[in-house]
């Protein structure tokens, strides 16, 4: 469902982020709620693309949603959503 979104307690703390990078969705949710466009985004996170900014959008809007259990999926060391 969210390929792009992962949960590696190496990374950022285990926070959401997109791609096993050290990007949180909650920093690019913030960036749009400020009002920031996609362009925008993208200029700043040359390794993101629109996908990766779409997902962190879709998994915003459904993790609260959801319970924590039915959020992610465990492979080895990292947690995908």
């Amino acid at each position: 469902m969210f390929e792009r979104i992962t949960c590696d307690q190496k990374i950022m703390g285990g926070r959401a982020c997109l791609r096993g990078m050290r990007i949180p969705v909650s920093v690019i949710v913030g960036q749009i709620a400020h009002g920031a466009s996609f362009e925008e985004i993208l200029e700043g996170y040359p390794d993101l693309d629109r996908t990766d900014i779409q997902q962190a959008v879709e998994y915003a809007s459904g993790s609260t949603r959801k319970r924590k259990a039915d959020r992610y999926e465990r492979k080895g060391d990292q947690y995908f959503y």
